[in-house]
């Protein structure tokens, strides 16, 4: 259920433009705000995660994938490997349309749960770079 073509993943980054970003953080250094602000300029709407801020990049921040409304297009996962697992659980618990690990991480149990959920992923890919080489 991982998506492994080029195609497919400039398939994906072309009609999703909604992303929720899990571990978003609010410190312009952070790889996670460089990513997000990256995407944000390249007309992706952030939806921040991260109950210890309240907000990033001129967006309201959530506690957790459940408190968003509406449908979230790809959950992008800035946490280790090992919070992967409750991640993909509240992923699909709000029917998200896809999960997106960064580079570094992955985690068997996450797969598992989201292949359970039929929720397409990837891991361990960086989505910045990735939506560089499509463009």
């Amino acid at each position: 259920m991982g998506i492994a073509t080029k195609e497919d993943i400039k398939n994906l980054l072309k009609l999703k433009k909604r992303i929720a970003v899990v571990g978003l953080s609010d410190q312009p250094f952070r790889t996670s705000y460089m990513v997000s602000e990256y995407m944000q300029k390249a007309g992706y709407e952030i939806i921040p995660i991260n109950p210890n801020v309240n907000e990033v990049l001129g967006q309201k921040a959530y506690a957790k994938l459940e408190d968003i409304e509406g449908q979230v297009d790809i959950v992008n996962v800035f946490r280790r490997s090992e919070y992967l697992p409750e991640v993909a659980r509240s992923a699909a618990n709000i029917k998200a349309g896809f999960f997106w690990a960064q580079l570094g991480l992955y985690n068997a149990e996450a797969e598992e749960i989201l292949q359970s959920a039929t929720i397409p992923y990837i891991m361990d890919k960086c989505i910045k770079v990735e939506h560089a080489m499509i463009r």
